[in-house]
């Protein structure tokens, strides 16, 4: 079915210019592109309108370090497509005059389904969450007016904006519009695991991945849930506090001590890709993640409940029940949506 929405939107980003009269000038007809729902899937938990010529815009803009103060930082720098879109091998995001950040850059992917962005839930709305890094001193370090202006003298860019947008303005809700669409139509969901759930021809699971994925469904799917492998929730994983950071997490936004060291559960699609993991980079290995459940976890006030059992913290596996999870984790892996061409900008 995927794949079907794929060809679909290839179609649509490549049709031909079209003219109102035989004597009208060509004009760029700006078709309006679907959000096909994977058979698997939930419905989506944000309304974008996407189309072709918006999409195409926001594509640019994810590319184009002019999004930051001084050039160099593009949403891409951080997003990488081949590691579903995270900074891959970075413990921390990278910023403007080489600073560097305190949170592990997240993945970019299936965002229309989602409630909340970033670690602590700085955004809930797709369409504003591009303000959070542009306007991050060590991040981008601009702002949209500034934006704005630097785009509005390239002519490509005016008569883009012009082709996307009724008002044809080169403007903040303009620049986060198409961004917004770019993003709300990267959906991975064609990995080998999706290909057996949805019993497409072929499809099927060795017995190690099968094993692993019902001791995932009973050890991890409680905050990895649904096909999206996440609940959106905020949760405290027991992850002890990195001592020179001190990050408080979703306590952060809200202000309440009920909230701290709380962070969003991540979604595990593509998992294989996004190393380094947690928060905060820490764990460089889907084994040390298994290992920190099983003996790692750490008390605290806001401990979530599921990592507590009969008084025993963290989530109790066997060295062969690590493995086959592990198997089963790697089968979410959707390399279609990794090479993918419509994600990654053509001049």
């Amino acid at each position: 079915m995927l794949r079907l929405f794929y060809t679909a939107m290839a179609m649509v980003l490549l049709l031909p210019l079209t003219s109102c009269s035989e004597d009208a000038l060509y004009v760029p007809v700006n078709e309006v592109v679907e959000l096909n729902v994977p058979a698997n899937f939930p419905q989506p938990a944000q309304d974008v309108s996407v189309t072709k010529k918006g999409f195409e815009l926001g594509r640019k803009l994810f590319y184009d370090g002019r999004l930051s103060a001084d050039g160099t930082v593009s949403c891409s720098f951080c997003h990488e497509q081949g590691y579903a879109f995270t900074h891959h091998g970075h413990q921390f995001s990278h910023g403007i005059n080489d600073h560097e950040g305190t949170r592990n850059a997240p993945a970019v992917q299936n965002m229309a389904f989602q409630t909340e962005y970033f670690y602590d839930g700085a955004s809930n709305s797709l369409e504003m969450l591009s303000i959070v890094p542009i306007h991050n001193p060590i991040e981008m370090a601009e702002t949209l007016d500034g934006i704005a202006n630097k785009l509005r003298t390239d002519r490509e860019y005016v008569k883009l904006f012009g082709e996307a947008f009724d008002d044809a303005q080169v403007s903040s809700g303009n620049i986060l519009k198409a961004l917004s669409q770019f993003m709300a139509m990267m959906v991975s969901a064609n990995s080998k695991y999706d290909k057996y759930v949805r019993n497409e021809p072929g499809s099927s699971l060795a017995q190690q991945e099968l094993s692993g994925m019902q001791l995932f469904r009973s050890k991890c799917a409680t905050c990895h849930a649904t096909d999206l492998f996440t609940d959106n929730s905020f949760r405290n994983n027991g992850l002890p506090p990195n001592p020179f950071l001190n990050d408080k997490g979703r306590e952060i936004v809200t202000g309440f001590a009920s909230d701290a060291y709380k962070f969003k559960v991540p979604s595990l699609r593509n998992v294989e890709k996004t190393a380094p993991y947690m928060h905060d980079g820490r764990f460089g290995s889907l084994e040390s993640v298994l290992n920190f459940y099983a003996s790692g976890v750490q008390q605290s006030a806001t401990l979530d409940p599921q990592l507590t059992h009969g008084g025993v913290l963290g989530i109790p596996m066997t060295i062969d029940e690590k493995t086959a999870i592990i198997a089963f984790l790697k089968t979410l892996t959707d390399e279609e949506f990794l090479t993918n061409p419509l994600f990654y900008y053509r001049t």
